[in-house]
């Protein structure tokens, strides 16, 4: 789409800039102003009033950007590829058994510059601050860091809550020989792509398989693909294959 000299309460997706364009989101506004025939300005202020300011000279009339859900692994700063999902309501499985649950996950937000099929990222940034926090998975001496959050169980890919999280679909088996309680998921999120439509945005799901490992308890976690035709984001990332960690039961 073309836009001149308006404001938006923003949704995902590639826009054309040919004067100006102000992106409204939570905690945030962008502002993108051409300044020359071929040079363009890009603003960004939180709710701190923290400002950000790039120059961006390009070789087209216009300027076009992508605004989509990313991984939540820059603010406040990149220190690990792993989240750690703390559920609120924990789920319990008796032997042999399977459920499946929605959970919401942490994003950010990238913005990538866009010239023919090629994308850079440009700038990234949370819409929730307060909530973007680190935590130690393990003992002090050989733990993970992890990004942090309360994660709900909710009833369907429609329940994210628009630019803080994506809906992360999980599959979870118990082939122990005893019920446990699933309280928190810990897993390298770089092997899972992230997808939008409008402001909602869902992520590749989890298979997480309760199962003994000569004389340890362990969750092993798989990557599937999610089946949809919402958009995927770019990357700017590098993926990590997923391992086996330790389980989150009680």
């Amino acid at each position: 789409m073309s836009d001149h000299d308006r404001s938006q309460l923003s949704n995902y997706g590639i826009y054309t800039i040919g004067e100006n364009l102000e992106f409204t989101f939570p905690n945030v506004e962008i502002n993108v102003e051409r300044i020359g025939e071929h040079v363009f300005s890009y603003t960004r202020k939180d709710a701190e009033d923290n400002i950000l300011k790039k120059i961006i000279p390009i070789k087209s009339p216009d300027l076009a950007i992508e605004l989509c859900p990313i991984r939540p692994l820059n603010h406040p700063a990149r220190r690990t590829s792993h989240v750690y999902l703390d559920f609120e309501s924990p789920v319990f499985l008796s032997e042999g058994s399977a459920a499946t649950v929605f959970v919401r996950c942490p994003i950010e937000i990238g913005v990538f510059l866009v010239h023919g099929q090629h994308k850079d990222s440009l700038d990234w940034f949370t819409c929730d601050p307060i909530n973007s926090r680190f935590c130690l998975y393990g003992s002090p001496e050989s733990g993970t860091l992890c990004k942090y959050t309360n994660s709900e169980i909710v009833e369907s890919y429609e329940d994210s809550i628009p630019f803080h999280n994506a809906i992360l679909k999980i599959d979870i088996k118990n082939e122990l020989d005893k019920g446990y309680t699933i309280s928190k998921i810990v897993f390298p999120i770089t092997s899972n792509s992230l997808y939008y439509k409008n402001s909602k945005a869902i992520i590749d799901s989890l298979t997480a398989t309760l199962r003994k490992k000569l004389t340890l308890e362990i969750i092993d976690i798989d990557v599937t693909h999610a089946q949809t035709d919402w958009t995927e984001s770019p990357t700017f990332e590098m993926a990590e294959s997923v391992k086996s960690i330790d389980m989150g039961v009680d």
